[in-house]
């Protein structure tokens, strides 16, 4: 494929985006479904505030909090003692210059945890957009700059890097979970690395074992981000992804994962398999090098969860969320229905039935997300509901009622 093919698939029209989706923003904003402030309270409940509208408790099911871990006694005590050890709260240095010690104690832990080489970052965003770069570069698949292949629905916080990357290598852009294009870009280039999620943020999964094929017969090289996949489910809460895989991750495989999701901290972090990406990235990538690390009440509160991520109670969660995806499924057709990941999608069709939808949910005191373009495709504008294992049944079951309602009148109209 030529570089102008490449850079054609790198593009970016930022300007008819916005042209095209603001009116949908500011419908949702003037509903009053978007930037709410809120208090939490017990649970998935909190007390929303928005300008014009008066205060009121919900149900939550907009936060990935999949294991209700966000509120732990344990994740808050872990931030309030880091605090008052350290006396400090955040050190203006780039990482490759001084840390706290606390951090090296922190990483050696997840590294422990999660038997891989891991380095934190402040977001996931900060990790990608560090890693991605130094994957084009050859530097990881024998001095040959990759393809690098992007699942059409991999997140923004992946997707936004094209352009940069473009300018290493060449950009191809597939269609969602599309092996058999895979295959033929590994059949007719010396390297090959797939950027994808590991569970996508609007339902849906890579199917990693295929993968792990095309990797073992082609020497694929697979970055995935399992920012929603971590803790959800694998011993010790590994995660989606790196619970399909052996007790190493070897050289051509690094996950991207969310401190701050499942974990109920805060943070991101990368899990490699060798000393040598290590090494690479705590020198060269962007976000380590010139940025500053997880602040002390970061550090403390990732440490909080990783001591639940170490006992019995971890299991206990992801039991209890398994039952609540299965009691939502029961009552609600989604298309994720029978899939064990906590996210769920109502296509309503347009952008306005997606807002007015969203609407009446929360008039009904439950918080939903409404999804449309640039989030998901054109037409498939809908409501997004995220499962945990602190909802109770009573608001599951108040959650399904009010979706099924609200289908039918959308259908009626």
């Amino acid at each position: 494929m030529s570089t102008d093919k490449s850079q054609q698939h790198a593009s970016r029209n930022t300007g008819g985006l916005i042209d095209h989706a603001q009116d949908y923003f500011n419908a949702a904003h003037q509903q009053g479904l978007m930037a709410l402030y809120a208090r939490p309270r017990a649970a998935r409940q909190v007390d929303i505030v928005f300008d014009g509208f008066p205060s009121q408790r919900i149900t939550d099911f907009v936060r990935c909090s999949y294991l209700g871990l966000d509120n732990h006694p344990l994740v808050i005590d872990g931030a309030i003692k880091a605090i008052e050890e350290y006396r400090a709260l955040h050190w203006s240095c780039a990482r490759t210059r001084l840390n706290f010690a606390i951090l090296r104690d922190l990483e050696n832990s997840l590294s422990d945890l999660f038997q891989a080489r891991v380095i934190t970052y402040t977001t996931v965003l900060a990790a990608n957009m560090g890693a991605l770069p130094i994957v084009a570069s050859g530097h990881l698949t024998g001095g040959i700059r990759p393809m690098m292949a992007f699942d059409r629905h991999a997140h923004a916080t992946l997707a936004f890097h094209k352009g940069t990357i473009a300018l290493e290598t060449q950009v191809r852009t597939l269609a969602h979970n599309d092996l058999d294009a895979l295959e033929e870009l590994c059949r007719s280039n010396r390297a090959v690395a797939y950027i994808c999620d590991g569970v996508y943020s609007m339902g849906g999964n890579a199917p990693i074992c295929d993968l792990r094929y095309l990797q073992d017969r082609y020497g694929l090289f697979l970055y995935i981000d399992d920012a929603h996949g971590v803790s959800i489910c694998g011993k010790n809460g590994e995660g989606f992804v790196r619970s399909q895989y052996g007790n190493e991750l070897g050289e051509r495989t690094i996950i991207a994962a969310s401190l701050g999701k499942g974990f109920g901290a805060s943070g991101g972090m990368l899990m490699l398999g060798t000393a040598r990406q290590e090494e690479l990235f705590r020198r060269f990538a962007v976000a380590h090098a010139f940025s500053a690390s997880l602040n002390v009440a970061a550090i403390g509160a990732v440490s909080g969860s990783l001591t639940i991520h170490r006992s019995d109670e971890l299991l206990r969660r992801q039991l209890a969320l398994s039952s609540n995806i299965e009691l939502l499924d029961s009552m609600l057709a989604t298309e994720q229905s029978g899939a064990p990941l906590p996210i769920r999608t109502v296509n309503l069709g347009t952008e306005e039935r997606a807002v007015n939808g969203t609407r009446a949910l929360l008039d009904r005191g439950i918080y939903g997300s409404a999804i449309f373009f640039p989030t998901v495709a054109k037409g498939k504008a809908g409501i997004r509901v995220c499962v945990t294992s602190d909802h109770t049944p009573e608001e599951i079951k108040a959650l399904c009622a009010a979706l099924s309602e609200i289908m039918d009148d959308q259908a009626i109209s």
